[in-house]
């Protein structure tokens, strides 16, 4: 059977579980021998029942004596488990019709959990796993090291949980006596990788442990080294084609720029500047990621790269993810550049038509030196006369293509993506792998870190006191609310309510004032215009603020729900205060009871203002799939490598594969045909913009 055969053709499958199953994105033979197990029960070392204490994680293995939905003030679905030495109470509050069906007497059934005590110990909503049913003793559920795998209430009514996913690839694997290897001799033999067939043997059904962790291993090298293979192939690709623009030094209005700015730049933004340039000098395209901590200065560094290009007669474009950090980008440049003879232009959505079409005409016409705007500018009827140089911020709110696109609009214009998310160099050189990297490490002179603290409600009338005692001292305050697309109606009601109760209420001799993403541009604009101008003392924001908004006069800030917030967020946010010379502080108020992931947050905002840092312990807390928006890069797809603790895998992996891309940069020699084929077809899909051929 080949690897690339649809589900519905392996034996126990059929069309109704492989339509199931595709959407557990498991569509091939391939997709399904690497389904792999999310945790593994070893049945030598378990908790017998009658030795269990109360508070601690436990998996106890036993057979249901007996099963009732029991009625009273709380409806509950209740089993009685015993494995000899005890009996233990399984407890379920919700879900219950659907839990009731899954078990009968007799089953043997692994159930894991924190132990509880109930007149007994008890489990209350505990994950498990059927071994067996009455009657069968099958050892491929019950003996040994038992592979348990990810299951969903959708999956688990078609029969494929745990026991069903086994039943269906014991036999497979039987039948598959021999895979074609999918990694060169030289790096199996040299970094003494299992062969293929051995590691899928194992890592479903595992002889012993040292045997598991070396399949895992090999099956984690294999998985980063294509995500690295597709990247330099991406990056092969691009250096091979058409030559890019080949820029001069900045000339007059480049320095006289840098002389207007009040401020000297930092060692790291001069060092960043010069590897750009060195780019911009080169004939090869440029595609460089900046990084930065929120208020290291890559705007100034875009804004003195983008006039180099507009000096040699070309056009820059600077596109930002939301129009009020656009709008912001755009006061910035037009303040700074209008003296030096550079128009600039802003193009978003919902600009009259009368105006829109002035901007698409200097836009066309190249008259217009620089384009700021959102993802307007990669729209059909957007015509660049001259495009040479592409700024992207916050790069991490953009799908891939939107890169690409924009890209398209010049003649292989230089590209600078700018990410204010310090991303962990795990994740980098995942996500942005084929690109190079420059970093922002060094904040400006007098910067002062933001004192963070964490608080509930009861203290909610000392920090009104605090915020009268920052606006009675001629300083400013924001006081944000939650927005989350789920519950968006909620929140801006909450948001607006919020507004209310302290202007009228609590603050009623302070300038208050609104802002949120609804509100028209004129209304956000004229909004900002008076905090900048410290004609609003008070500004009760949501989320729009969090990138992009400079008032060096803002000292505090309340975050409402701080539970609510992602760490990324949390620390975009604080970026919003401590940008002049006064200390700053930010309240992060919750609301329990706390979730620990909740907990862990606010503890590490507290702890440090190290946006590295808090980036590691967002990736722990969150995994990669979720963090930074990489789903909207097509999800980077790892299913059994761990970008936090498998980092000198990946080191292995990326250099392994640069290393053979040196050589064959488009794997056309005859011994690498297995691997080009092998790489288009995992990683196509996952990586849009790969040019392999």
């Amino acid at each position: 059977m080949r690897l690339d055969t649809p589900v519905q053709y392996v034996k126990g499958i059929g069309p109704k579980r492989a339509e199931v199953l595709a959407k557990a994105d498991v569509h091939t033979v391939e997709d399904l021998l690497t389904y792999y197990p999310r945790r593994y029960l070893d049945r030598s070392n378990l908790k017998k029942i009658v030795d269990l204490h109360p508070g601690e994680e436990a998996t106890v293995v036993g057979k249901v004596y007996s099963a009732e939905i029991m009625r009273g003030r709380a409806k509950r679905f209740m089993l009685l488990v015993g494995d000899g030495s005890g009996f233990i109470h399984c407890v379920w509050f919700g879900g219950i019709q659907y839990i009731a069906k899954a078990f009968k007497t007799g089953d043997t059934v692994a159930f894991s959990g924190k132990v509880t005590f109930y007149r007994g110990p008890q489990l209350v909503h505990p994950e498990y796993d059927k071994l067996s049913e009455e009657g069968e003793a099958n050892p491929l559920h019950t003996g040994g090291i038992i592979p348990l795998y990810p299951s969903s209430e959708t999956l688990s009514q078609a029969g494929l949980e745990s026991r069903g996913f086994r039943r269906i690839l014991r036999p497979l694997l039987d039948s598959l006596a021999a895979l074609p290897e999918t990694l060169p001799d030289h790096l199996q033999t040299g970094l003494d990788l299992a062969p293929l067939r051995d590691a899928l043997e194992n890592v479903h059904f595992p002889k012993d442990w040292p045997s598991l962790n070396r399949a895992r291993h090999r099956l984690k090298f294999e998985e980063l080294f294509y995500i690295q293979l597709a990247l330099g192939l991406e990056r092969a690709a691009r250096r091979r084609e058409n030559k890019g623009i080949v820029f001069q030094n900045g000339g007059d209005r480049s320095r006289r720029l840098l002389d207007m700015l009040p401020f000297a730049l930092t060692a790291a933004q001069k060092r960043v500047l010069r590897e750009i340039h060195d780019d911009m000098r080169s004939e090869r395209p440029m595609n460089r990621l900046l990084q930065g901590d929120v208020g290291s200065g890559k705007t100034v560094v875009a804004l003195v790269s983008m006039l180099t290009a507009v000096e040699n007669g070309y056009q820059a474009a600077l596109m930002a993810p939301t129009e009020i950090l656009a709008e912001q980008h755009y006061l910035t440049v037009h303040t700074l550049l209008e003296d030096l003879g550079v128009r600039i232009v802003l193009l978003k959505g919902g600009q009259k038509s009368a105006e829109r079409r002035i901007v698409l005409e200097g836009i066309a016409s190249g008259e217009a030196g620089i384009a700021v705007g959102t993802h307007a500018l990669v729209e059909e009827g957007v015509a660049f006369g001259r495009l040479g140089f592409v700024v992207i911020d916050e790069q991490h709110r953009f799908g891939v293509l939107q890169r690409a696109e924009l890209r398209q609009k010049g003649y292989y214009p230089d590209v600078l993506v700018m990410t204010a998310t310090p991303i962990p160099r795990t994740l980098a050189l995942t996500l942005y792998g084929d690109l190079d990297v420059s970093v922002l490490d060094e904040m400006p002179e007098g910067r002062k870190p933001v004192r963070t603290v964490w608080r509930t409600e009861e203290k909610r009338e000392a920090i009104y006191e605090f915020i009268r005692e920052e606006v009675g001292k001629g300083r400013q305050v924001y006081v944000v609310y939650p927005l989350v697309e789920e519950s968006e109606k909620v929140d801006l009601a909450a948001a607006t309510e919020g507004y209310e109760r302290l202007s009228r209420e609590v603050f009623s001799e302070c300038r208050v004032a609104l802002l949120h993403g609804r509100m028209k541009s004129v209304e956000k604009e004229s909004v900002m215009r008076d905090f900048k101008a410290n004609r609003v003392s008070i500004l009760v924001s949501t989320t729009v603020i969090e990138v992009g908004v400079d008032v060096p006069n803002a000292t505090a800030m309340l975050v409402e729900h701080a539970e609510r917030f992602g760490l990324t967020q949390l620390h975009q946010l604080r970026g919003r205060v401590g940008r002049g010379k006064d200390l700053s502080t930010c309240i992060l108020l919750a609301q329990p009871p706390l979730s620990e992931d909740a907990r862990k947050r606010l503890d590490t905002m507290v702890s440090t203002n190290d946006g590295f840092k808090i980036a590691e312990a967002d990736l722990e807390i969150r995994g990669p799939g979720e963090l930074f928006g990489t789903r909207q890069h097509g999800d980077i797809g790892l299913k059994i490598a761990n970008l936090l603790t498998d980092g000198r895998i990946l080191e292995s992996a990326r250099k392994e594969a640069f290393t053979l891309i040196d050589s064959d940069p488009e794997l056309k020699k005859a011994e690498h045909r297995m691997l080009r084929e092998t790489v288009v077809r995992r990683t196509h899909h996952k990586l849009g913009l790969m040019q392999v051929g």
